[in-house]
């Protein structure tokens, strides 16, 4: 038994003890030879939540009780990264457990082809009944029907949603004709969306297989348009921003209009926190469907997202840049009978992480393409081998820096430092210690010469392991002039 296989071992036991010593002690009149069932997995993401948007957090004026709450009798990890903080790359390597450059998917729109251990069949494959509700956004342009089959990538409860940057008017299909399925009353997507996981939730109830499910809201994701009731709770006199805000040439990308003043920018963070609110009441209603079924003690809960949200912040809106606001994301967990109530860890876990974590926790076994770390040992007060970084990318080509957009880059997030580098030279450097909101570019100072020449290595080690094209050895001794 190699190291991983034993570790893996370890907390599935642990786990399955404390699961079934709750079990024999409600139902001490059932024969020794009760089949013991796996914990589920519920596995909850919104899109483009950041980390630095969460209630009580420095310069936030968000109100979001139930994640509070959650991440407060739970596990957290302080410091989990988005390594491609765009929505088709994060869902590529969350789903398959391999980097964009051994998936393809180097940006949005593009296809996952068919993948034998992709997230759901591997969970399928190990006695588990798989689900996904919400959205998808790994086959292209989505307004289609996903037949059965392998783009589906394992998951038989299947509920993608299409079109779903318009939050009231998008809509799903019947999983088996095809049919569209649009509802007529205008209702929040998010809601829609939640509806069809209570659904799922409510027929697993005494079910003999343990379960699997993901669920993905695109809200916070702009078009950053609420329920009223909940952008209604920022008025805009009382708004926070944080103070590496730059509103002069602070633009929505990719498709939304300038923000020239300081009434579009607090019209948009009211959008964005409302946004937060609502999904922060859809969890809340998933969380009771559990207690309601009798599940709660048996399911693995997490909340994260795929990437974050610049929201004005170094004078740029969206995310795909390194900056903590647009990679530094939620991430909470609950393992009941495992995590303890206000844990947490500041080790280093990464979108590549998730899939072989998830799998060791639920005692699964991890497929032998997933690239990650495991690290569930973690959330049992255990150790791992420690990262010294984990990486940041995102692939965008050289003409997108002569229109001020985002550069094609490679980076990497220590627990102190961000560093990337671009196509014509070093980019950014902060020490989001002394930085932390990362307000001074340390790239052009010798002192620090040395420590990038480091992280220069770290990322060539890195770009070995997966064919990476970038050409590093081109750029690394120049710095840019280009700047965020």
């Amino acid at each position: 038994m190699n190291r991983r296989d034993f570790v893996v071992a370890g907390l599935a036991a642990s786990v399955a003890a404390s699961v079934e010593g709750k079990a024999l002690a409600a139902s001490a009149h059932l024969p020794a030879t009760a089949p013991k069932k796996k914990m589920n997995v519920l596995y909850v993401f919104s899109d483009q939540h950041r980390e630095c948007s969460l209630e009580g957090k420095a310069h936030c004026s968000v109100k979001a009780p139930t994640l509070a709450k959650f991440s407060r009798d739970n596990f957290t990890l302080e410091q989990c990264i988005s390594n491609y903080p765009l929505c088709t790359p994060h869902r590529g390597i969350l789903i398959s457990g391999q980097w964009p450059q051994q998936t393809g998917l180097g940006g949005n729109g593009e296809k996952l082809g068919n993948r034998p251990n992709a997230l759901g069949h591997t969970f399928a494959n190990a006695g588990y009944h798989t689900g996904y509700v919400g959205k998808w956004h790994l086959d292209g342009n989505e307004d289609h029907f996903i037949p059965k089959g392998e783009l589906r990538q394992g998951f038989e409860d299947w509920h993608m949603w299409a079109d779903t940057n318009s939050h009231y008017a998008a809509w799903t299909y019947d999983q088996e004709t095809g049919a569209k399925l649009q509802d007529a009353s205008k209702t929040w997507t998010a809601t829609l969306m939640t509806n069809d996981a209570l659904t799922f939730l409510n027929k697993q109830k005494g079910g003999e297989k343990p379960w699997m499910l993901v669920v993905s809201w695109n809200p916070p994701h702009p078009p950053f348009d609420p329920p009223e009731m909940d952008r209604s709770l920022y008025p805009q006199e009382g708004l926070e921003v944080r103070p590496n805000l730059q509103l002069a040439s602070a633009t929505y990308k990719p498709a939304w209009p300038q923000l020239d003043g300081p009434v579009k920018l607090r019209h948009a963070e009211q959008g964005y926190y409302g946004g937060i609110t609502g999904i922060d009441k859809e969890f809340q209603r998933i969380l009771d469907a559990l207690d309601a079924t009798g599940q709660a003690d048996n399911t693995i809960v997490v909340y994260t997202s795929d990437h974050g949200e610049m929201m004005g912040s170094h004078g740029r809106m969206g995310k795909e840049v390194p900056h903590e606001e647009s990679a530094h994301v939620p991430f909470f967990i609950r393992i009941p009978g495992v995590t303890k109530k206000g844990a947490s860890s500041r080790e280093l876990f990464a979108s590549v992480d998730i899939f072989p974590t998830l799998c060791s926790l639920a005692g699964v076994p991890i497929p032998s393409t997933c690239v990650g770390r495991d690290m569930s040992p973690v959330f049992s007060g255990g150790k791992v081998p420690h990262t010294d970084g984990v990486i940041l990318m995102a692939d965008r080509g050289a003409a997108s820096i002569a229109e001020n957009d985002i550069p094609t880059y490679r980076g990497i997030r220590t627990e102190q430092y961000t560093y990337a580098v671009i196509e014509d030279g070093r980019w950014l450097l902060y020490d989001n210690i002394a930085d932390p909101f990362q307000q001074k570019n340390l790239c052009a100072d010798p002192a620090h010469a040395a420590l990038m020449d480091k992280f220069d290595n770290q990322i060539a080690a890195w770009q070995a392991t997966c064919g990476d094209k970038f050409d590093l050895k081109k750029v690394v001794h120049k710095i840019s002039t280009y700047q965020s």
